[in-house]
């Protein structure tokens, strides 16, 4: 079963690696099985300088890899790539049509989209670059917090390490449940990670400055998420109409004033979550959530994990403080 990955330059390794690494063990669990073999593409066929400035030996370029494949991976470089060569395009939309399914990783949605390979359908790609793609290819409908989407034959993972969930995802597909979660014990991942890319992203981005009320808005939601933060409150701070902001915060932000408000707190939580070992009640209160069932129910909505399960996956700082807090979590 022929499995092709494509990478252009500056690509990451760990979306090359990591989906090798998977088929690798994949092959050597399913001995009887129809085994992987893996070939990896370039668009001349010369060493490969990886972003983080390793360097890869493709086993072909785009001219001799013409062997028709089961599964095509167009791998994502280091953020936004450049639009492909001509010759690039053509080779993958000679080689995507003939494969039982194709997709990307992280941004090489991209170069699948400037193919025109992606029109119609659910993609996704890294967290970072959903609005970019999106706007760039109206044609594609982008779905940011998705870890994995399948469309048909068409695939996309999220950034990066999504890969390696790509590549599950595949096993799974070919032999089953059990093979699949082997593999992921044996790499030590989860087999299907829970939550979106929204608990890896940060909603904080972008308030450096306040120059506009939507801009003193956000600023003052994020120095004072413990104050009353409602729609009214907000516009009167802002010195505009509660309409006017409401209209400001859909069209800018793309959700009303009271998701923002939650979204900046429960990224302030996530934070708190990751870089201290206070406890939960305390960092719901911080947050300016007031209880710690209220921060458990949007962590769940946004983010599709408890706060617990959040520290316990996320947080930096040494000690044992998360398992201490788990009794407390109960109520989280």
């Amino acid at each position: 079963m022929l499995i092709t990955l494509f990478a252009p330059v500056n690509t990451h390794l760990l979306e090359v690696a990591g989906v090798q690494d998977a088929l690798f063990e994949a092959n050597c669990k399913a001995e009887s099985r129809q085994p992987y073999r893996v070939r990896l593409v370039t668009e001349h066929g010369t060493p490969l300088e990886s972003a983080s400035g390793l360097v890869v030996i493709p086993d072909a370029g785009i001219a001799q890899a013409t062997e028709r494949s089961d599964t095509l991976i167009v791998v994502g470089p280091y953020g936004v790539p450049r639009p492909p060569s001509e010759p690039v395009v053509r080779w993958m939309r000679e080689q995507a049509p003939q494969a039982r399914r194709y997709g990307s990783t992280c941004t090489g949605a991209f170069l699948l989209a400037d193919a025109g390979l992606l029109s119609g359908r659910r993609v996704t790609t890294h967290w970072q670059y959903a609005d970019r793609l999106a706007l760039a290819h109206p044609d594609v409908e982008v779905e940011p917090d998705r870890i994995f989407v399948r469309d048909g034959p068409v695939f996309s993972s999220a950034g990066v390490s999504a890969a390696i969930d790509l590549a599950f995802s595949l096993i799974e597909e070919d032999h089953g449940r059990a093979l699949a979660l082997w593999v992921a014990r044996r790499l030590v991942v989860f087999l299907k990670r829970p939550g979106g890319q929204s608990q890896f992203s940060s909603a904080l981005t972008a308030q450096s400055e306040a120059t506009s009320p939507l801009d003193r808005v956000r600023l003052h939601i994020l120095e004072s998420p413990r104050a009353r933060l409602d729609l009214n409150t907000l516009a009167e701070m802002a010195g505009t109409s509660p309409r006017n902001l409401s209209r400001l915060c859909q069209a800018r932000l793309g959700v009303s004033a009271a998701s923002y408000v939650e979204l900046t707190r429960v990224d302030i939580a996530r934070r708190l979550l990751e870089e201290s070992d206070a406890p939960i009640k305390a960092i719901a209160f911080a947050a300016g959530f007031g209880s710690t069932t209220t921060l458990r129910r949007a962590f769940l909505r946004r983010i599709g994990v408890t706060p617990l399960q959040y520290r316990l996956r996320f947080q930096t700082t040494a000690g044992d403080s998360a398992r201490e807090d788990e009794s407390a979590a109960i109520l989280s």
